[in-house]
C-alpha cells in the first residue's frame, strides 16, 4: 500500500501515513486521462460560435433581376449564399460541445489522476490546514514554508472562508472541496495538498460507489 510522510505547516514530518491502495495506487493509464481530460475540455468549450444563413442576413427577398432575357445567371434573392454578403452554408451555430463517458470510467481516471501524483511525490498530506488571517501575504508565507512553487491545488472537506480568501488573488493556487475532484485539475497542478482528515474524506467519497 502506498505511504506518504506527514508534515505540519512548518514543513516539518510529523508521521507517515497509508493511503487506499485502490485510490492512491492504482494502474497510471495514460490512455484513460487523456481521454478524460479531452472529455473535460469539450465540455469547458462556449460554442458560442454563430454564423447567419440567408434567412438572418439584411437585404431584400425581392428577385434581383427577371428570368430570362439578361444574359445573367438566374437568381432568387441577394441573400444567396453564392452573393458576396450573403448567407452562410453549413456555418457553426451556437451548440454544447459537451458529452459524458461512463461513470466507473471516470472514477477510474480520477484515481489514475490520483495515484500518478503520489508515485510522482506531488501529493503533500498536512496535519492540518489552519488560516487566522484571510490575507495573501498569509497563503504566500505559507506555500513559501512548505517550499511550493508553481500550479498548486488545495483539496479540502469544505471551503474555508480565510483559507479561501487567502488563496483567491493567487493565480497559480486553486481550492477545490473532495466532491468537486476532477482528473483535468489534479493533472494540471504541480503539487497537490491535503489534510490528513481530507484524505480520510475523500477515500469516504470517492471510495463509495453510490456517493461519487
Amino acid at each position: 500500500m502506498p505511504e506518504v510522510e506527514v508534515k505540519n505547516i512548518q514543513n516539518e514530518k510529523t508521521g507517515t501515513m497509508t493511503l487506499d491502495a485502490p485510490i492512491f495506487g492504482a494502474v497510471v493509464s495514460k490512455g484513460l486521462l487523456h481521454e478524460v481530460v479531452l472529455m473535460q475540455q469539450a465540455s469547458m468549450r462556449q460554442g458560442t460560435a454563430s454564423t447567419k444563413t440567408k434567412g438572418f442576413v439584411s437585404g431584400g427577398g425581392k428577385k434581383p433581376w427577371k428570368q430570362k432575357g439578361t444574359g445573367r445567371a438566374r437568381a432568387g434573392s441577394n441573400r444567396s449564399p453564392i452573393w458576396r454578403g450573403g448567407g452562410t452554408t453549413f456555418g457553426p451555430l451556437p451548440r454544447s460541445y459537451a458529452y459524458d463517458i461512463p461513470k466507473k470510467k471516470s472514477r477510474k481516471a480520477l484515481f489514475s489522476a490520483l495515484s500518478s501524483k503520489v508515485e510522482e511525490g506531488k501529493l503533500l498530506v498536512l496535519e492540518d490546514l489552519e488560516i487566522t488571517e484571510p490575507k495573501t501575504k498569509t497563503m504566500v508565507n505559507l506555500l513559501g514554508r512548505l517550499g511550493l512553487d508553481g500550479k498548486v491545488l488545495l483539496v479540502v472537506s469544505q471551503i474555508q472562508e480565510n483559507l479561501d480568501r487567502a488563496a483567491r488573488n493567487l493565480p497559480l493556487v486553486k481550492m477545490l472541496e473532495v466532491r468537486q475532484l476532477n482528473v483535468y485539475d489534479l493533472l494540471l497542478a504541480d503539487t497537490v495538498v491535503i489534510t490528513r482528515r481530507d484524505v480520510a474524506r475523500l477515500v469516504e467519497v470517492w471510495g463509495n460507489h453510490e456517493s461519487a
